[in-house]
């Protein structure tokens, strides 16, 4: 994809093979069930381990540094946030976990944010395409332009 020339991708007929993928997706598909009731000022930062074998994401408040970030790595595999009782639940129950279980950084988060939330959903598209977003390793990266997050919205 060319900055100049936006390409949609294709609908995603199945889901990854790949079971630790499908983790991955899990969480995106609970942040994305976050914003459609109304947490969309919680933001995502994607990468890689070290080590290049394990994908990690930090759920934060892009203006609120003094809320500590909920993190996942998927050497955790199901249990998310070391949460013991997750591994079977859909996105939709873990987000309800996630309210429950992290109320100061949902707090902060509550409201809407538009640009965010739409940036996730393009975000989760890709994830499903076979793509997990990936911002940050321990080696280079191209970062496509469509997929830079958007900057905070203003209150």
């Amino acid at each position: 994809m060319t900055p100049d020339r936006f390409q949609p991708l294709p609908v995603a007929q199945k889901r990854p093979a790949n079971e630790a993928a499908r983790r991955c997706l899990r969480l995106l598909g609970m942040l994305h069930e976050l914003h459609k009731v109304g947490y969309q000022r919680l933001r995502a930062d994607m990468g890689m381990s070290p080590s290049g074998i394990h994908w990690r994401c930090k759920i934060f408040v892009a203006d609120r540094h003094d809320i500590e970030p909920a993190c996942y790595t998927s050497a955790d595999q199901t249990n998310y946030y070391r949460w013991t009782d997750a591994d079977h639940d859909t996105a939709r129950q873990m987000a309800a976990k996630f309210i429950d279980r992290f109320p100061e950084l949902c707090e902060a988060g509550a409201g809407l944010d538009f640009a965010n939330a739409g940036w996730l959903t393009w975000m989760l598209g890709k994830a499903e395409s076979g793509a997990l977003p990936v911002f940050f390793a321990d080696y280079p990266i191209e970062i496509d332009p469509h997929d830079r997050p958007p900057p905070p919205a203003a209150d």
